[in-house]
Formats: C-alpha cells, structure tokens, sequence
C-alpha cells in the first residue's frame, strides 16, 4: 500500500471523526444498525468517499430506509463544518447489510 501524503492523513483524521460522530448517533437512534464503516480513496477525496450504515437484518433495514435522506444531510453538514463539500450527498452515505469485508 502507497504511503499517504501529509494531506492525505488530515484527510484520514477529519473522515475518522465524522464516521465516529455520525456512528454513534445513529447507535443511538436506529433500531438495529450494527456499525458505520467507510471507503475512500484518498487520492480522489471527497468524491470518493462512502459511508455506510451496515444493520443487523432486512426488517432493521427497511424500517430504516425512510430515514436515509436524514442521514445523508447529517453528514453533508458535518463535513460541510469540517471544510468539506460533498456535492451530491446522495451518493456519499448508504444503508447495507453488507460489512465492510464482503
């Protein structure tokens, strides 16, 4: 793996503290949601970056699925606060049941 630039690991520090924000808020107000994981390719950020909400099964899922477009301003916005602009929210943050190794 390339070793990343100096910007590169301010990148990795700002995404981490989103993630670990955005992560426990929705522990808390999504039923069933197991974890918050991403990707990103730091060398294309910020459009490369997706975040997903990964939960426990199908019903936790789709009682969560309204709550999505929630979600994606929430992290907009914090990003948003952080210096970073995600132009289209909607691509940057999705409900899964996969994890991040699958």
């Amino acid at each position: 793996m390339k070793k990343l630039s100096a910007v590169q690991i301010k990148q990795q520090a700002l995404v981490l503290k989103v993630t670990d924000a955005i992560e426990e808020q929705g522990r808390n107000e999504l039923s069933g949601m197991l974890q918050c994981w991403f990707d990103v390719e730091y060398h294309l950020f910020p459009g490369s970056l997706l975040m997903c909400f990964q939960f426990a099964n199908e019903q936790a899922l789709a009682a969560a699925e309204p709550n999505l477009l929630k979600w994606q301003k929430r992290l907009s916005g914090a990003m948003l606060k952080k210096g970073v602009i995600l132009k289209d929210m909607r691509k940057h943050l999705v409900f899964t049941l996969k994890g991040p190794d699958d």
